[in-house]
């Protein structure tokens, strides 16, 4: 700066301190706070306003580190304005605490940033929403555990009272309580006097002070209270603020603190720790044993519902009944039903039919879903839960109004869950591969990065801890971690980069420079890492510690990181689905069929093999090798699916690597030759055979009471019962008939799904406005600027001059006047506007041309050319020449 230039002036309000910034310093206060741009300010002054309303302030808080928190809450307790220097004392204390200086600029850096603080070093100032927000009072008290000032505490008090402890406290009396305060404050600030009367203090004395010292500060006394109380009150040491409550003072609690406002700063956050760590390639194919469980059981779900799954409850969602019916059918505990439903449900697989018995069933994208390559299918189930905003964790909790949260029903969306989710394998992506990490180290670090404040500081209230556990939870389940650590395709669905690997001690040579690592090659290992096993051990290994020195530039590899845009996240899905694919097993085209009427899957099957064996056996038991068995009944199905016995043992032949055992071949035979002989259609019901001895049989047999037959041909029995009571009666019985239709057919009953009318899947409910596009944030801070420009341009005096923040008024005629000069002479003018729609704006003009009731002029507020109707100018006013 050269001699004659004048530094600029400090700012005087926080709209001055916004015009001063450049754009990338207005774009970053716009990107993290994104409600200040919803509906974008006309000026600085109104964004100015709207960054200190309660709500904003409140949001803006709940999104600090803890440590920027903790440098918010010291400067609430400090001055008005407060000074670099003192901030500074009231975070590391008399003492000095060198990490807290390192982090503290990096704090008050966030806090002005976010418009949370403003003006310079030597005039901090919190915006005053904050200030009443984090300041001490009886009915909120600071995080700090501080009280009031003396100033505060003393403003009720009577003058003569004010004097007594003045004398007491050894200081010259004064003739106003202003300054006597005043003398009492100094002398609490000093070290050495303050010192000096505590040392006449007795021990039971300072006993009481040392319980309020670090909060509460305020206790209760009888109306004649001990000898230890009496004398620090006589001293000013406590101050009475009610009758039968007294407070420390601020300017005491900070002498016995040494300066210090927190008990225990946390300028670092809390490192992830390892709980234990595992071969990447373990890691890996566990990781893929989950995702292929994962397809397996979203497919048993929805197959179970193929007929139409349970009914909606009328407020929505599913009864506990159905969860608990689901829970069994799959072999999993309700929560992880829940999970697998709701996933479903996210990804648009399953939906209401909407009917008027509503129901549940899988919707037309299910189809299409299961026509895709397992990893395809896996990494659309992965990425619908790492963006969705439905919570199934809460699924058999309370809302506010204490009614149960129901799966599939409404109240289960929060919108901190994607952050948490990305946030939480972000921190998994930062460890060496391999590497688990303890669920306590998780949430420790979450619970710095976002701090509780106020009364959700209990963990009952902890939402983002409970998502970060039902997170770790089910990103085994879904085979994005495995054995707890990030595996490959978790780590490229993340969008994250390669994972660091373990550092290996290099042994120093006397005089020689020691050389850095070059970066391993993505997909080999560092050569480090081929030659020590270190980190590569079993599940009790531990990880060796990594320590930094406090000045290296490193970047941490845990830093938060901005969720993907749609876009990239298709990219990290598609990319996640190529890594997961060479892992997922093959699937075979065949059974081992064994001689106890059971076959024998040693892997997964083939969709068309295992569609047909489905329908052909039932499946007894699952795991590594599934075991279908073949009954009658499952025999029976197959037939009524149309297919015939020769049908059946050529597929059985086919899929078979072991010859087909007799015992099969038999049963297939026999439930052939009796099945359809009896034909069972609508009278309401009738049985057709052409063999009226098995009809005799059937009314001679006691069981058949219950369906009332009668008969009415030596052919032909009827009953007043449906085909499919008749059907099922005939089946209980022993008997195999068919059903027939209308023209004597035989009735196929494939295994066809029942499914929804077309549905989207349920959209990601936002937390709060999104964060805007660098488009937006151009366009908005441009506008912006216009507006401002258009609200602080100096104008010139007028006869009728115009209220500050008002729109200028002028009559008609002096305003058509005004205009087509200011076409003639090219200046610029300022003018007050009403659209259509009622809103009014100011805006800086220059008129270009008049004509037919409308003024054409280039608009400095929009930056462009537009028309303006001159009836909706409600008035206008020359700017000042510069330097007027």
């Amino acid at each position: 700066m050269s001699s004659d230039e004048k530094p600029a002036p400090a700012p005087r309000s926080l709209a001055e301190a916004l015009r001063a910034r450049d754009d990338a310093s207005l774009a970053a206060l716009l990107r993290s706070r994104p409600d200040l741009i919803t509906p974008v300010p006309t000026d600085l002054t109104q964004l100015a306003t709207r960054a200190g309303t309660r709500a904003s302030v409140v949001r803006a808080l709940e999104r600090l580190d803890r440590f920027a928190l903790q440098t918010a809450e010291a400067l609430a307790v400090a001055g008005d304005p407060a000074t670099y220097p003192e901030l500074l004392g009231l975070m590391a204390g008399d003492a000095g605490d060198p990490a807290v200086a390192a982090a503290l600029p990096r704090a008050v850096a966030t806090l002005r940033e976010q418009a949370l603080v403003w003006g310079g070093d030597d005039r901090l100032r919190l915006v005053r929403t904050a200030r009443e927000l984090l300041a001490p009072s009886p009915q909120h008290p600071s995080p700090t555990g501080l009280g009031p000032t003396v100033q505060e505490a003393t403003a009720g008090m009577s003058p003569g009272r004010i004097q007594e402890i003045v004398a007491t406290a050894g200081l010259p009396s004064t003739h106003d309580s202003v300054s006597a305060v005043a003398s009492l404050t100094a002398l609490f600030t000093d070290r050495e006097r303050m010192a000096a009367l505590l040392a006449e203090v007795p021990a039971d004395s300072l006993d009481v002070l040392e319980r309020l010292v670090w909060g509460p500060p305020y206790g209760q006394v009888t109306a004649d209270p001990a000898l230890r109380l009496r004398l620090l009150l006589d001293r000013g040491l406590l101050l009475p603020t009610a009758p039968g409550t007294v407070v420390l003072p601020r300017e005491v609690a900070l002498h016995l603190r040494a300066g210090r406002a927190h008990r225990a700063p946390e300028p670092l956050p809390p490192a992830v720790e390892a709980a234990a760590t595992h071969r990447p390639q373990v890691v890996d194919a566990t990781a893929a044993g989950q995702a292929y469980t994962a397809l397996a059981t979203v497919e048993e779900l929805l197959k179970d519902w193929d007929e139409g799954g349970p009914s909606v409850l009328r407020a929505g969602g599913l009864s506990v009944r159905d969860l608990k019916r689901t829970a069994v059918a799959l072999d999993v505990a309700e929560p992880v039903a829940a999970f697998w439903v709701e996933l479903a449900y996210a990804a648009g697989l399953l939906a209401s039919d909407g009917e008027a018995d509503e129901r549940y069933a899988a919707t037309p994208a299910y189809d299409e879903w299961l026509d895709r390559p397992p990893a395809e299918r896996w990494a659309r189930l992965a990425e619908t839960w790492l963006t969705g905003t439905r919570t199934p964790g809460l699924v058999g909790g309370r809302d506010a109004k204490d009614r149960t949260l129901s799966a599939l029903g409404p109240g289960l969306d929060r919108s901190a869950a994607p952050e948490v989710r990305h946030r939480v394998l972000t921190l998994l992506a930062g460890l060496p591969e391999g590497a688990a990490p303890s669920a306590e180290s998780v949430l420790a670090r979450l619970r710095w990065e976002r701090p509780l404040r106020g009364p959700q500081r209990d963990q009952e209230h902890d939402l983002r801890g409970r998502l970060a556990q039902w997170t770790l939870s089910e990103a085994e389940q879904l085979g994005v971690t495995g054995r707890g650590a990030l595996s490959a395709h978790g780590r490229a669905l993340l969008g994250a980069p390669p994972a660091p690997a373990p550092a290996q001690p290099v042994p120093a040579q006397p005089g020689l420079a020691q050389p850095a690592p070059a970066p391993p090659t993505p997909g080999r290992k560092a050569p480090e890492q081929e030659a020590a096993p270190v980190g590569r051990g079993g599940p009790g290994d531990k990880l060796p510690v990594h320590r930094h020195h406090p000045s290296a530039a490193v970047p941490d590899p845990l830093a938060a990181r901005e969720p993907l845009s749609p876009a990239e996240q298709a990219t990290a899905t598609a990319s996640a689905a190529r890594l997961l694919a060479p892992l997922l097993p093959e699937p075979l085209d065949h059974v081992l069929l064994q001689a106890d009427l059971t076959a024998v899957a040693p892997g997964p099957l083939q969709r068309p093999l295992a569609e047909t064996l489905g329908v052909l056996a039932d499946v007894e038991s699952k795991g590594g090798a599934t075991v279908y068995r073949f009954t009658p009944a499952s025999v029976r199905r197959a037939l009524d699916a149309g297919r015939t016995a020769a049908d059946l043992h050529a597929f059985l032949a086919e899929h078979s690597r072991t010859p087909v055992p007799q015992p099969l071949a038999y049963l297939v035979d026999d439930v052939a030759r009796r099945h359809g002989h009896l034909r069972v259609g609508a009278a309401s019901a009738y049985v057709r055979c052409d063999d009226d001895a098995l009809l005799n049989e059937i009314l001679a047999d006691k069981r058949s009471a219950g369906l009332r037959l009668r008969r009415l041909a030596p052919t032909l029995l009827a009953t007043q019962a449906d085909p499919a009571t008749l059907l099922e009666g005939l089946r209980a019985m022993g008997y195999a008939p068919a059903a027939e239709s209308a023209e004597g057919d035989v009735l196929i009953t494939r295994a066809d799904s029942y499914r929804t009318p077309p549905r989207t899947a349920p959209e990601p409910v936002p937390e709060g406005p999104p964060t805007p596009d660098a488009t937006l944030l151009s366009a908005a801070i441009r506008a912006v600027r216009a507006g401002d420009l258009a609200s602080t341009a100096p104008r010139k005096p007028t006869a009728d001059p115009v209220a500050g923040g008002e729109l200028p008024r002028t009559g008609a005629a002096e305003t058509l006047a005004t205009v087509q000069a200011a076409v003639l002479t090219g200046e610029a003018l300022w003018i007050g506007y009403v659209n259509a729609e009622g809103a009014a704006s100011q805006r800086v003009i220059a008129p270009i041309r008049v004509e037919g009731g409308f003024v054409t002029a280039y608009d400095h507020t929009a930056d462009e050319v537009r028309t303006y109707p001159l009836h909706r100018i409600t008035g206008v006013a020359e700017l000042a020449d510069e330097g007027s």
